[in-house]
């Protein structure tokens, strides 16, 4: 009975000590209490000197993401106290379809400058995107991007009898006397290589007809042996320039310089380009409308066949190893490049495309471009409607010609590009056959129609690769 007297008043008594807020002494092995380290935030003015707000998008990652965008802005404030500022993207497709409108807001501190990501929630698809960026209602910067540009595909438009078509072509070609003839080019002759002229024939413009005359320079190595052939494939002749032989290997290759039907050396007064002393003219006016709706007069048949027939020269040459066979092209002369590949009677080793014409019709009539125009929307040209346009084209599109190619490749395209647009390139870049780790592109995300900066180094070093 004692004992629990005791037990009742100790236990009274802990409770009378805890009510009064009593504690045990802290051991320095007790945690601490944290310090309150949190700053004051700035007060965020209410009319900031807007003059005094800088805003740029920076160009990350080459403007190529997979899923999601990982748009910059960088916005300075030299204001003296801090800003709140709204930003905007509004994001469109390459085809002027509205994907989304991303809306944020960001403190930027007195004095201060932040760099302030904008993203998606969801995914995109695989594509080419057009941003605009705005601060405060005010434009900072358009620009493309690309979303998984490798995984770009396009509608599959191959008509069915597309490699007998061209099979049919080259048998025509086949038929045709190539009576080719050789001026040498004193002034760009050397001890190493001759330089000569050709004039050769190619097929008719169409089914019927009589041979087309079309020329192209050749360097031709002096020392008796065997030699890689190089291709060069010419742009679209819309500039008045001289065709250019620039022989740049000095006699290290065979090489051919191709001026197809109607342009360069086949569209000049005489003695505008060396060694043509008569006047060569272009009956084929602005070449790509050329019996456009037509398919077996259409001008890029012609055209295609030339290069197959340059080919078929070479073959010709002692001085060519057509076991090492290349080719290199921009613009049209990409395009070229393309079907050299796809339509030679010889493999080729490798080759190197860059910013190439003549790809995936389908979706260029949709993308505004300076290069496609005459497909586009409610465009007729010469009486043929849209439709008429569009029929035969996929029998010259070079995204059906890729597949038919595996050796190594070199491709490129500018995001900037308003007249052969990234996803007309990338479409048949995509179909090629060529293994993964032994094809290469480069997107530039500022470029236009143009050559990227590294591209000469690239190429060479891809053709010496393989040489």
């Amino acid at each position: 009975m004692k004992n629990r007297r005791f037990y009742i008043y100790a236990l009274a008594f802990l409770l009378l000590m805890g009510a009064c807020g009593c504690e045990k002494p802290k051991s320095q092995d007790d945690p601490q209490p944290q310090q309150d380290t949190t700053q004051v935030p700035e007060t965020i003015m209410d009319n900031p000197d807007m003059k005094l707000i800088v805003s740029s998008v920076l160009v990350t990652d080459n403007w190529v993401w997979s899923g999601k965008p990982q748009i910059t802005l960088r916005i300075s404030n030299a204001n003296a106290g801090a800003v709140k500022l709204g930003a905007k993207v509004v994001v469109t497709t390459d085809k002027k379809v509205d994907v989304v409108t991303l809306t944020d807001s960001v403190i930027i501190g007195a004095k201060a400058e932040k760099d302030f990501v904008i993203t998606t929630t969801q995914n995109l698809e695989p594509g080419i995107y057009h941003a605009v960026c705005s601060v405060e209602a005010k434009e900072v910067r358009a620009f493309n991007f690309a979303i998984d540009p490798f995984e770009i595909t396009s509608v599959n438009d191959k008509p069915q009898d597309f490699d007998t078509f061209w099979q049919s072509a080259k048998d025509q070609l086949a038929g045709v006397a190539m009576n080719a003839s050789l001026k040498e080019i004193p002034e760009r002759s050397s001890a190493q290589c001759k330089v000569y002229l050709v004039e050769m024939y190619s097929v008719p413009d169409g089914l019927t007809g009589e041979p087309v005359k079309i020329r192209g320079y050749y360097c031709d190595p002096q020392d008796g042996k065997k030699h890689p052939v190089i291709l060069h494939f010419y742009g679209y002749d819309t500039q008045g320039y001289t065709g250019e032989v620039a022989c740049p290997w000095g006699g290290k290759y065979a090489e051919f310089y191709l001026s197809h039907r109607g342009q360069y050396l086949n569209n000049r007064p005489a003695g505008t380009n060396l060694g043509v002393d008569e006047a060569t003219e272009n009956i084929y006016g602005d070449w790509f409308r050329y019996n456009l709706g037509e398919r077996d007069s259409y001008y890029y048949r012609g055209a295609y066949m030339d290069v197959v027939q340059a080919i078929r020269f070479m073959a010709t040459r002692e001085s060519s190893d057509m076991t090492k066979l290349f080719a290199e092209g921009s613009s049209q002369g990409g395009a070229l490049t393309y079907v050299a590949a796809a339509l030679s009677d010889y493999p080729f080793t490798a080759i190197a495309a860059n910013v190439a014409f003549m790809g995936d019709f389908a979706d260029a009539k949709d993308i505004e471009s300076l290069a496609y125009w005459e497909i586009s929307d409610h465009y007729w040209v010469d009486g043929i409607p849209q439709e008429q346009s569009l029929k035969y084209l996929p029998y010259f599109d070079i995204k059906h010609m890729t597949p038919r190619i595996s050796c190594p490749v070199l491709g490129s395209s500018g995001l900037a590009d308003d007249v052969c647009p990234a996803r007309l390139n990338l479409v048949p870049f995509n179909n090629l056959a060529t293994p993964k780790d032994k094809k290469e592109y480069i997107i530039e995300p500022e470029m236009g129609h143009s050559y990227p900066a590294q591209w000469e180094s690239k190429k060479n070093a891809l053709f010496e690769k393989y040489m």
